[in-house]
């Protein structure tokens, strides 16, 4: 399809205008970043993972009535989604204490959590996105008190959905983070889940190994991050177990 308008570029994606009103084109890039970007590099096939990956998850969640941005799938790397008006907030929720919550409350990294726990970052790169609270939220206008009640239950629904999932083919979801837009039909507005769900977004490990699936591998050197994700993809059936092919294969 011809591509329109360049919209944004970040760190793993880029965002066009869409070929309807309303809609964007959302292309996966390869690039993959840590520390805010301190760490760079180009990991051939991951944005191929993630496209695939992302669509999975996005459309299982709409298929139990969770809504997401998300439409479909157009190609190897770009996916067709509704445009939205993005909440300022990365929306973490937490089931294992890791990364920085063990750095934070000197928790034993691997300890389980009595309870999932939301936390919010404001979207703010030259900050670090720095941790915030409600009371920030409120006070700042970035969203209502109803919006934050709807917040948190999309968010602890796709917890449920993510964490059956995982479990089901051996893997335990420590943690992930989502992005919430606003969609406006009229003068109705409702929330979705937005931006992507993939190994990027989440902080996944084997049950029985503890081994690292997710952007871990890249961020502490554990070893291939396209190897981790292809296993994610592979368990899950997104994409099918090969002895001999060292570069991801799209299911259509």
């Amino acid at each position: 399809m011809a591509r329109r308008k360049k919209i944004y570029e970040g760190k793993a994606k880029i965002l066009y205008e869409g070929p309807e009103p309303g809609t964007i084109v959302q292309y996966f890039k390869d690039d993959a970043t840590a520390f805010n970007a301190q760490k760079k590099d180009v990991i051939e096939g991951k944005g191929v993972l993630n496209n695939r990956l992302s669509e999975f998850f996005m459309t299982g969640l709409n298929n139990i009535g969770v809504p997401t941005h998300f439409l479909r799938r157009l190609n190897m790397r770009e996916q067709l989604c509704r445009s939205c008006e993005i909440i300022p907030l990365e929306v973490i929720v937490r089931n294992v204490a890791a990364g920085s919550l063990s750095k934070r409350l000197g928790i034993e990294e691997g300890t389980q959590l009595p309870r999932p726990i939301v936390e919010y970052c404001f979207k703010n790169d030259e900050l670090g996105d720095p941790l915030v609270t409600e009371e920030h939220i409120a006070a700042f206008g970035w969203a209502s008190q109803q919006d934050m009640d709807d917040i948190v239950h999309l968010a602890l629904r796709v917890n449920d959905f993510l964490s059956g999932v995982m479990m089901a083919v051996g893997i335990k979801l420590v943690d992930f983070k989502i992005e919430i837009g606003r969609v406006y039909e009229g003068d109705f507005q409702r929330l979705v889940v937005a931006d992507e769900i993939s190994p990027d977004s989440c902080r996944l490990w084997d049950i029985e190994t503890g081994k690292h699936l997710d952007k871990d591998v890249f961020r502490r050197d554990l070893g291939s991050l396209t190897d981790a994700y292809t296993e994610v993809a592979q368990r899950l059936g997104v994409l099918p177990r090969s002895t001999g092919a060292t570069k991801p294969t799209l299911i259509n």
